[in-house]
């Protein structure tokens, strides 16, 4: 039997900070405010509309006028979300060997499904992945295990055979509440003050190099001793 990688989306598998830390500038200059460097945003990038109004502007959910801001801010990215965005360099090459070695892959996230899939479709991994769960499509979203188990129903895998590789804490959280090992993805969206390695993920890998061998060790032992004999012969 095969198995399944799952990974999350923004950190993980693509580098779109560039526009959303774009589009939170938008919303400085709306107020008359001088952007932020790109620096200041990037590691809120995976904490969505919430994280990123809360480093650009200060404002916080229940703050008045954050819901209109928070609208704002979306139209901007949605309308922006594939001017810089790319895959991580190396990320192409990874998913090109996992379904080399006969591994399935795919993608869950907590990205709404209208801003999710034109990134998704631009970067070409919409038609190989074995399945894609945005934020919207399952009852609950990550650190909750309905995406994850929801993405392995869809691909035809028990949890056993799935591993997940995400770069925030609730990502690794999702893993093992769906009875997933995890891969925690150093490489992220951490920031300064981040430590993956406290995540209790059961691998951590500082760059997308580094997530091969991690994943390899945390394959179910029948796919990792096929690929021995494999890589024997």
């Amino acid at each position: 039997m095969t198995a399944l990688v799952l990974f999350d989306f923004d950190g993980t598998l693509a580098d779109t900070a560039p526009d959303l830390a774009a589009a939170a500038n938008r919303q400085r200059t709306r107020q008359g405010l001088d952007p932020l460097p790109y620096e200041a945003l990037r590691p809120v990038a995976s904490h969505g509309a919430r994280g990123l109004l809360r480093a650009a502007l200060g404002l916080k959910p229940e703050d008045p006028g954050y819901e209109a801001v928070r609208v704002q801010f979306l139209e901007d990215y949605a309308a922006g979300s594939t001017v810089h965005s790319t895959l991580f360099p190396g990320i192409a090459e990874l998913l090109a060997r996992l379904q080399g070695h006969g591994l399935s892959w795919g993608i869950v996230t907590n990205k709404a499904t209208r801003l999710a899939l034109p990134i998704i479709e631009y970067l070409g991994l919409a038609e190989q992945s074995a399945a894609t769960v945005c934020g919207d499509t399952a009852e609950h979203p990550k650190p909750h295990p309905a995406p994850l188990l929801l993405a392995a129903s869809q691909a035809g895998f028990s949890p056993e055979r799935c591993v997940y590789v995400g770069d925030d804490l609730r990502d690794v959280q999702a893993a093992h509440a769906a009875g997933m090992p995890a891969v925690a993805a150093a490489y992220g969206y951490i920031g300064v003050d981040g430590d993956a390695t406290a995540w209790r993920a059961e691998a951590c890998a500082d760059s997308v190099e580094a997530l091969w061998p991690a994943i390899h060790a945390l394959l179910p032992s029948d796919v990792r001793h096929a690929l021995s004999d494999r890589a024997e012969q």
